[in-house]
């Protein structure tokens, strides 16, 4: 994905939310519902400004990130390796976002849903695709799998990437298959994400301090 595609898509989706939310706003109770459980009921309530403008304005936010992370980075030339997955992955999470965002809005105007039935499916898909771009990830402080040991080795870095890349793969499709069970498909999309966090965390230092030996 080329660099004025992905401006074009995260730019429009943060104008299009803001849009939407101005549109909806007299139509929205003055209390919006902003959070549900892993049952998929409400469990969480906002004021009205807030809870139509926050995801627009967290757009807004990464339409910013996009463009100032390839520029601080130390390792920014890094991030030049593998500019068109960075980019498919910023252009992502606002598709991802703005997704929630009109799951969220339809809610409030009386749209009453398991939430799970739709959050799900969106998860999975993301988080597999994430596991596909992290093998493509080159060593840098913002992306991918950042521990003290990966960033100061490209092996390490390299080595943990494929691994992590294949589990995130698998913890989307356990979160896909998370629909057949939704009152519990959180809880296997949460613990599968915290045993992979902490297996990678361990891996990448054992095989840093194997690379030195």
């Amino acid at each position: 994905m080329s660099n004025k595609l992905t401006t074009i898509i995260i730019l429009g989706i943060a104008i299009l939310s803001f849009g939407i939310g101005v549109f909806f706003y007299p139509s929205l109770p003055q209390t919006v519902a902003s959070h549900w459980n892993s049952q998929g009921m409400v469990d969480g309530y906002m004021s009205k400004f807030w809870g139509t403008f926050l995801t627009p304005i967290i757009l807004l936010f990464m339409y910013g990130i996009y463009f100032i992370i390839p520029k601080i980075d130390p390792l920014k030339n890094n991030i030049a390796g593998f500019r068109k997955q960075y980019n498919i992955l910023i252009a992502l999470i606002s598709v991802f976002l703005f997704y929630i965002f009109i799951l969220t809005l339809a809610w409030n105007l009386g749209k009453e849903f398991n939430m799970n039935n739709f959050i799900l499916p969106a998860m999975g898909v993301f988080i597999f695709y994430m596991g596909h771009i992290l093998k493509y990830a080159k060593r840098n402080w913002f992306v991918g799998i950042r521990t003290p040991w990966t960033l100061s080795s490209d092996y390490v870095w390299n080595r943990t990437h494929k691994i992590g890349g294949l589990l995130f793969k698998i913890i989307g499709i356990i979160t896909l298959l998370g629909m057949l069970v939704p009152n519990y498909g959180f809880y296997l999309t949460i613990f599968s994400i915290i045993g992979s966090v902490i297996f990678l965390f361990v891996f990448s230092y054992i095989l840093y301090q194997k690379q030195n030996n």
